[in-house]
């Protein structure tokens, strides 16, 4: 059966000083890991809770979250990691429709927490650090008398549920993505595959680990029994700097990362020499960006392209030359079509939505079955993402049906005009979304993140663009200059924010 939490067992028996997490100044071998969340589980088990019952972290990077992500699997609990960034209202609203009975966090966002408590009584809320309150309990007290022995006697399926993973949001309220035991498992294998882990592989993680791109990599890691070490958060300097020292094979950023790595003062390729995968995800990548990286280090660039729904499709470090517009092909076993407004499939190299369905697709959102109605129709994902595909079957992403701009009746895709706006040689990042406007409807406008060093006037920018776009409908209104962009906790850009104070 599919305990994903059998895996940190098998290597403590098979394997058990193999470094298997570096995190500051900790770093445990697989026994000792094994040995720590087995305290916790015993300990949460003692406690009351039960196979399925729901417990929620609002943490930054701490072992701990990664203790109770692998205690949970353990004990057929359900975790549900939500950001910290949140206000009390939208904290309560996920604790209320995840019914969450355990809350972890520390103090930075204990006062967080014990709003969201006023109206959405928690169970148990334990700190991690710093003292307990009355309406508390500390962490290292709460697992201080637990045995370290192997948790026995829960029985896991495939298809119980492992976690719950909540959208950002952008088109409504959150929705809590589910995933199994088995599609978490499916995750093992695939990405394992893919990004071609072993062993002795090193994985470095420097973003959240509570959104759900942070599974592709660590699941791929702990399958194999490799070595995964985690970062606080990200710091570009700590990156390559740990990359040289650790000798990472293996690294996943988000754009805004990876633009932060090609910036960085001095970066040559001997400091990354070891990496054998720098894998893209969260948005899409700049073609002048994926070239650059290539040109850094030749050979080891991948892009993924995905939905915590369950879908995706990977470009390859082989393909990446042939087709770096794309977003590469699907893996094993999964299926996609492009389709029309009705749900027809478009001929080859038309736009339409992209379909899917894979091993990985969530059964759908926790105790929405009308909105998983919408979403997953006779098996298939329907993502609210336009595509197209070209004659070899890979995939072109468009951009997301929500950020189409319709300008005068014609449908301008920002994607198109991003594409341009990077080749700039001031501009580091680039954001482009419609405004209304009062004779077009909507139009497009600018956002950017300049590099270090240079400058460049909106206008002169803007005249630039204009000057450069293939139609005068993609001419933009209006270029900013930003000091940076506002993010996800996922580091994602969240253009909702810009557009509603442009």
């Amino acid at each position: 059966m599919p305990n994903i939490a059998r895996l940190i067992e098998r290597h403590a028996t098979y394997r058990p000083d193999h470094e298997a997490i570096v995190f500051e100044d900790q770093r445990l071998s697989y026994k000792q890991f094994h040995q720590r969340i087995n305290k916790l589980g015993h300990a949460l088990l003692k406690d009351g809770f039960q196979k399925g019952d729901k417990i929620a972290s609002v943490l930054p990077n701490k072992m701990e979250l990664l203790d109770f992500y692998w205690a949970c699997a353990q004990t057929g609990m359900v975790m549900v990691p939500l950001s910290p960034l949140m206000q009390p209202n939208g904290l309560v609203k996920l604790l209320t429709g995840a019914g969450v009975k355990m809350v972890v966090t520390c103090q930075a966002y204990l006062p967080l927490v014990l709003k969201a408590n006023q109206t959405y009584p928690i169970e148990r809320i334990l700190v991690i650090d710093g003292d307990a309150t009355g309406e508390t309990r500390h962490y290292t007290d709460y697992i201080a008398n637990s045995p370290d022995s192997p948790i026995e006697g829960v029985e896991i399926a495939d298809d119980d549920l492992y976690n719950i993973i909540y959208s950002s949001g952008t088109t409504g309220d959150p929705k809590g993505i589910q995933h199994t035991h088995l599609i978490r498992s499916m995750y093992c294998m695939i990405f394992s595959q893919s990004f071609r882990f072993t062993p002795e592989s090193v994985c470095l993680h420097t973003g959240a680990i509570i959104f759900n791109g942070a599974f592709v990599p660590m699941m791929a890691t702990f399958y194999n029994g490799a070595k995964y070490i985690m970062h606080p958060a990200f710091d570009i300097k700590h990156v390559v700097e740990t990359i040289e020292r650790e000798k990472v094979t293996h690294i996943m950023m988000v754009p805004a990362q990876i633009q932060a790595l090609l910036d960085y003062p001095n970066i040559k390729t001997e400091m990354l020499e070891s990496l054998e995968m720098i894998m893209s995800l969260g948005a899409p990548l700049p073609v002048e960006h994926k070239e650059a990286l290539d040109k850094l280090i030749p050979g080891r660039f991948y892009e993924l392209y995905g939905l915590t729904e369950g879908f995706v499709t990977i470009l390859d470090k082989t393909d990446f030359r042939k087709k770096s517009g794309s977003v590469g092909s699907c893996p094993p076993f999964f299926d996609i079509r492009i389709c029309d407004e009705n749900g027809q499939d478009v001929p080859t190299g038309e736009i339409g939505e992209i379909v899917g369905r894979s091993p990985i697709m969530t059964p759908g959102y926790y105790n929405k079955p009308e909105l998983t109605a919408q979403t997953i129709k006779d098996g298939w994902l329907f993502t609210g993402d336009l595509g197209r595909l070209d004659e070899d079957g890979y995939l072109y992403l468009v951009d997301r049906k929500k950020d189409m701009i319709i300008s005068g009746g014609v449908n301008i895709y920002p994607k198109d005009i991003e594409e341009i706006v990077a080749r700039h040689k001031a501009v580091n990042e680039v954001a482009v979304f419609g405004i209304e406007d009062e004779k077009w409807g909507e139009t497009p406008v600018c956002a950017v993140i300049l590099k270090r060093g240079q400058t460049v006037e909106p206008d002169v920018l803007k005249n630039w663009i204009n000057g450069n776009v293939e139609a005068k409908f993609q001419r933009v209104k209006e270029v900013r200059i930003m000091d940076d962009f506002p993010r996800s906790v996922a580091g994602k850009t969240l253009k909702r924010e810009m557009k509603a104070t442009w």
